[in-house]
């Protein structure tokens, strides 16, 4: 419970535990209903959740959504991995959730936050989230691999 937070409103709870994090429940939603992770394997789940800064959203104790961060804690936070399960949508889940993580204590005086949006614009903007200024995007690169998963996959069986 190390560096554990816990956050209760309305029986839903947002909780920085990694041990309360449901990985079959979070892989189920990235690889079969999420744009940006399809068919990632169940091992690259658990050990992204092993080694970020994890919030889950829990409703009686079931995880309902979940919000992770790539971070060293001092000056840069990559946010990423953001759901509420449908069913839960439409409460201010979402609202709360980015409430939650961007006055965390232990966030505080972080120089940038990047994160990757397709279609959760209005939301992050109200959050005080911008597009990159255009002097920007050509400083920053990747090296993206859109179809490792399903190489790994190939591997795996063989």
């Amino acid at each position: 419970m190390e560096n554990s937070s816990d956050y209760i409103v309305d029986g839903y709870e947002i909780s920085t535990d990694t041990q309360k994090m449901d990985i079959a429940v979070i892989h189920r939603y990235l690889s079969k209903e999420s744009y940006w992770a399809k068919d990632i394997p169940f091992d690259i789940v658990e050990r992204s959740i092993a080694n970020s800064f994890c919030f889950g959203v829990f409703y009686q104790d079931k995880q309902v959504g979940l919000a992770r961060l790539i971070t060293d804690k001092a000056s840069f936070a990559y946010l990423c991995d953001v759901f509420i399960l449908p069913e839960h949508r439409g409460k201010g889940l979402s609202k709360w959730l980015l409430t939650t993580i961007q006055s965390h204590p232990e966030l505080q005086g972080l120089r940038r936050w990047l994160l990757g949006t397709k279609d959760a614009h209005g939301l992050y903007r109200q959050f005080g989230w911008v597009p990159l200024p255009e002097e920007l995007v050509p400083r920053f690169m990747q090296r993206f691999q859109p179809d490792i998963y399903a190489k790994l996959s190939q591997n795996e069986s063989r």
